[in-house]
């Protein structure tokens, strides 16, 4: 499964799992859930729908996105080894970069997208990480395993990588951006990065 069609299921689980019940979930499904639900808010907002809206309702829904997602980890375990070797200027250069790649391809999939059935299977935490289970049905019947990789931080919980039938999003991209720096540079990943835009 290519990052961009993961980012396409996995943004359109997001709409669809605050469609479930969740009285027995915890603290990070809650927090992942609260963040979904502000999303639904913007999108099914009267004033909101009109296309001349849409640069406004973008940008909600990527302000929304932050708190849901913590762009810097993802980020990071996404350059792997990569990540250690850069200044202080490059990592924020490409936190910068690469968030915005991630807003614009996996999160603006969801606006207007809709989903049959998502249910939520299960939480397991373990201190300060959890995982937040969730399985899609499509429209063809077919059953879909989405896991939400979670680190508490103070008092939020926000998802580092998504592993969508067991692909993580974040081993894609480290794959593919580990093998345009080896071919050319960093410098040439952040171009391409931005392109992507």
């Amino acid at each position: 499964m290519t990052p961009r069609r993961a980012l396409t299921l996995a943004a359109a689980l997001l709409v669809a799992v605050s469609l479930q019940p969740r009285a027995w979930a915890g603290e990070p499904a809650d927090q992942l859930f609260a963040g979904i639900d502000r999303v639904l808010q913007v999108l099914e907002d009267p004033t909101m729908k009109p296309e001349a809206k849409a640069a406004e309702r973008r940008a909600a829904i990527r302000r929304i996105a932050s708190d849901i997602f913590d762009i810097e980890e993802i980020s990071r375990r996404t350059l792997g080894r990569h990540w250690q070797v850069l200044t202080a200027a490059e990592r924020a250069e490409f936190v910068q970069a690469f968030g915005d790649l991630l807003r614009r391809s996996y999160f603006m999939k969801i606006d207007g997208h809709r989903v049959e059935k998502i249910a939520l299977v299960g939480e397991a935490i373990d201190d300060d990480q959890a995982t937040v289970r969730t399985t899609i049905k499509t429209r063809q019947g077919t059953e879909i395993p989405v896991d939400y990789l979670m680190a508490r931080s103070g008092e939020r919980w926000r998802a580092y990588d998504v592993a969508v039938a067991g692909v993580s999003l974040v081993a894609n991209y480290r794959s593919q951006f580990d093998r345009i720096i080896q071919r050319t540079s960093y410098q040439q990943l952040v171009k391409q990065v931005r392109e992507k835009q």
